[in-house]
């Protein structure tokens, strides 16, 4: 074909990427790949993946089992201490160093990756190579800064990371680097069908000198997976996935005292309002649902569209398709490119052709398909039911499912009509209407006229059974890192330290007292009727309280949803409720201090001193309340990244079994200062201050059902609140085993914070154990917002 022929049709030409020296890699290994542990390549049985684009046969991947899992977690446990006390600055160095070593080789594992996985190689070569890269960079200087910018925390051990296929390299760095910045040691598990850049990653390893068994690299499938996940030796998991195995893995985890990071699944909100660039928000779909052939877990596969423009847009959409090309994903030209396995491509089919049956009107371009491997087209289903399955199951393939809405009102509710709370994209020229709904999205990340953004420097997660924790950024540092000994002098609230009062100080109220629960600002009889003895640790009887069951939790989560408007109210006005909440403690310290000596048979002096602590502690957090800001974060992009600090929801608070007052005041003040409603399960042995509190927080302006309280058996009604869809986090801190609050946590895949009451100090907290308290009591939501024409 002449130039003359070229210009006048515009047709693409051939653009095939090089292959030699990806071939020649492999063939310097034989095709052939074992475990990287302890710094030595150990084979054990293999399976054979394929190249998705052709079939053709790439390498065989060692499988690993429970021998080579325990070795490569010992490798890393005798790693571990010298790889801490080498320094920030050695572990930023060799950070750097990997970023270097990989920049130097990015065609390469450009060019594997694509082989491996079957996504074009624009996007490999562009996207995820650079931004793996970027991230190496970024945890090294975050390495650098740790002793300085993260006080009080330590690194969390040995890592068990179990990454995806859909983006190998991404997400091994997303894993990787900051576990090594903050000092940790890593026994990573890749994809089996996408194993291939991290053994060049290995290579890379070797030759910046990352110590023996720093990073232990074990492959296979699922069952070497769930043995990384249930090994005793591994201190945290990180895992990349769908979100019924991420679920598996809160079950399998549960009362083992790991440390967790899940980003699940997703179901994507697109919003397009009739006053948005429709041509820009075309383009910004392509991205949005056909970067990486859809296999994203953050894509806009359902679109909403403004009533007024949908037809319009949709006309757009449908001729932008006629011009996406899919075929060989080492071809430069290529926008899709192959699905990763066939087992994928039957699923992404099944999916849609079983999804069709509930309705929707269905698009595919008339694209040529390649006559080989594993290729999907373009698909847009118009008119699908909220309800459909089609728009609430990820399909996790190049399938965009839409429907329509009429008021900013209903964009949020259809966006928000979802399990899964990964990211959303909103489009309109109104800012003012963009940061509006931005905030009502429940979702870890919010793209304002944009798609996809992702960097180092921005956390990325899920909300919901999208998972939770964030990976990137500072917020992201948190999962690898915990607070260090606190200089509590342990078990110092046991009964053994309690003095014994004198009789009179244990005089029994005049009136008989009836003890009720706190739920929506009402006191409620028990629903079982049910009471059970408040004790002295003598054993004496001082009082009847409630025994709350199932129906009492029931009614508390329904109270403090009602409550949500909480969220809504300014910072300013919390601190003030607090403030005055405080004042209104004060005023009965003499009260609640012999309510304390009663219970806990301690001196008024110590009584005193936990509610003057108390009252302390409702100041500091009315104190952060207004304080708590949110970074904006140096993204490469012409605009900013904004992180803000957003309430988790309803928190579910098992106290300690000590410290009656402070204990449960611990817990809810920095909760409702940061916007959250609660319900408090108080101290089973002394629950009769929180329940006196109740009477204190009516009468200081805190709305009905921001907090609720339940006295009764704490292990009983922790199972209820981790199993209540309605809760969105539970702390615990009673004195079983948290393992049944975990397990049952798994339903919705809430967040779970469970510690020893122990090694906390209650009376006097560290500057780092208040920070975890604000942390546990929020959610971190990016939004990016680029400007300029």
């Amino acid at each position: 074909m002449g130039t003359r022929e070229i210009l006048e049709t515009m047709e693409f030409g051939p653009a095939p990427e090089n292959t030699d020296d990806a071939r020649e890699w492999l063939r310097k290994s034989s095709c052939r790949f074992g475990h990287l542990i302890n710094g030595e390549w150990i084979r054990s049985d293999s399976l054979e993946t394929q190249n998705p684009a052709t079939g053709e046969p790439l390498a065989h991947i060692s499988v690993g089992g429970a021998a080579e899992v325990d070795t490569a977690v010992e490798a890393a446990t005798e790693a571990l201490p010298k790889w801490q006390a080498i320094g920030s600055n050695a572990r930023a160095r060799h950070l750097y160093a990997l970023a270097r070593i990989m920049q130097k080789r990015s065609r390469l594992f450009a060019v594997i990756e694509t082989m491996d996985n079957g996504k074009p190689i624009r996007e490999s070569r562009d996207i995820d190579i650079p931004l793996a890269i970027r991230h190496f960079y970024f945890h090294a200087g975050a390495a650098q800064l740790m002793n300085s910018e993260l006080p009080g925390r330590r690194p969390v051990g040995v890592c068990g990371q179990i990454i995806p296929w859909n983006f190998p390299l991404l997400m091994l760095a997303w894993k990787v680097a900051p576990a090594l910045a903050m000092g940790n040691t890593v026994v990573l598990k890749p994809a089996e069908y996408t194993s291939l850049t991290a053994m060049l990653f290995a290579d890379c390893l070797f030759e910046v000198g990352i110590p023996p068994g720093v990073v232990n690299i074990v492959t296979g499938g699922a069952q070497t997976g769930q043995i990384i996940v249930e090994h005793d030796g591994i201190d945290k998991i990180a895992f990349t996935g769908s979100t019924a195995v991420g679920r598996e893995i809160r079950r399998r985890t549960a009362g083992a005292g790991k440390s967790i990071t899940l980003e699940l699944g997703g179901k994507s909100a697109y919003i397009v309002f009739d006053d948005a660039d429709l041509d820009s928000a075309v383009e910004g779909l392509v991205d949005a649902i056909w970067f990486n052939q859809g296999e994203v877990c953050c894509a806009g596969s359902r679109l909403l569209v403004q009533e007024g423009v949908s037809e319009r847009f949709h006309a757009k959409l449908r001729r932008r398709m006629e011009k996406l090309r899919v075929g060989d994903p080492l071809d430069k030209s290529i926008d899709v490119g192959a699905i990763v396995h066939p087992a994928q491509l039957q699923s992404i089919t099944q999916r849609v052709s079983e999804g069709l049956k509930t309705g929707g009107n269905l698009f595919q371009p008339t694209v040529g398909l390649p006559a080989q491997g594993c290729f999907y087209p373009p698909t847009l289903i118009t008119e699908v039911a909220p309800a459909s399955p089609l728009m609430q199951e990820e399909i996790f393939g190049p399938v965009l499912v839409g429907t329509t809405f009429r008021t900013p009102e209903e964009a949020a509710d259809l966006a928000n009509n979802s399990r899964y709370g990964l990211a959303a994209s909103v489009w309109s020229e109104n800012i003012n209407l963009a940061l509006d709904i931005a905030p009502k999205l429940v979702c870890g990340s919010v793209w304002v006229n944009s798609t996809n953004m992702f960097d180092a420097a921005a956390g990325f997660g899920g909300r919901r059974e999208s998972g939770f924790g964030r990976e990137g950024g500072w917020e992201g540092l948190h999962g690898y890192t915990r607070p260090a000994g606190s200089n509590a002098r342990r078990n110092r609230n046991t009964r053994a330290m309690r003095t014994k009062a004198q009789r009179q100080d244990r005089a029994s109220d005049a009136v008989h007292r009836t003890y009720k629960l706190y739920i929506g600002g009402k006191h409620v009889r028990p629903d079982g009727g049910h009471y059970m003895a408040a004790s002295t640790l003598n054993g004496e009887v001082i009082g009847l309280v409630g025994r709350g069951n199932r129906k009492d939790i029931r009614n508390s989560v329904e109270a403090a949803r009602k409550a949500r408007g909480w969220a809504k109210a300014t910072a300013y006005t919390r601190s003030q409720v607090l403030y005055y909440l405080a004042e209104n403690l004060s005023l009965r310290t003499e009260e609640f201090a012999a309510c304390i000596v009663r219970h806990a048979g301690s001196s008024i002096s110590a009584a005193r001193r936990e509610v003057s602590a108390s009252v302390e502690r409702l100041f500091h957090f009315a104190a952060w309340a207004d304080k708590n800001d949110g970074l904006v974060h140096s993204v490469p992009i012409r605009g900013i990244a904004m992180a803000t600090n957003e309430p988790v929801g309803v928190i579910g608070m098992i106290c300690p079994a000590f410290y009656p007052l402070i204990g449960a005041i611990s817990l809810a003040a920095p909760a409702i200062a940061m916007g959250n409603t609660c319900i408090v399960v108080p101290s089973e042995n002394m629950p009769l201050p929180a329940i006196d509190l109740c009477q204190v927080i009516e009468t200081s302006d805190i709305p009905a059902g921001v907090v609720n309280v339940v006295t009764g058996e704490q292990n009983e009604l922790a199972k209820c609140l981790a199993s209540h869809d309605d809760v969105d986090s539970v702390w615990y801190f009673g004195s079983g085993n948290p393992r049944e609050v975990e397990h049952a946590s798994a339903g919705n895949l809430k967040r779970t914070w469970t510690a020893r009451a122990e090694d906390l100090d209650w009376l006097d907290p560290s500057p780092a154990q208040v920070r975890e308290f604000l942390y546990q009591a929020t959610e971190v939501k990016n939004i990016w917002i680029p400007y300029g024409e």
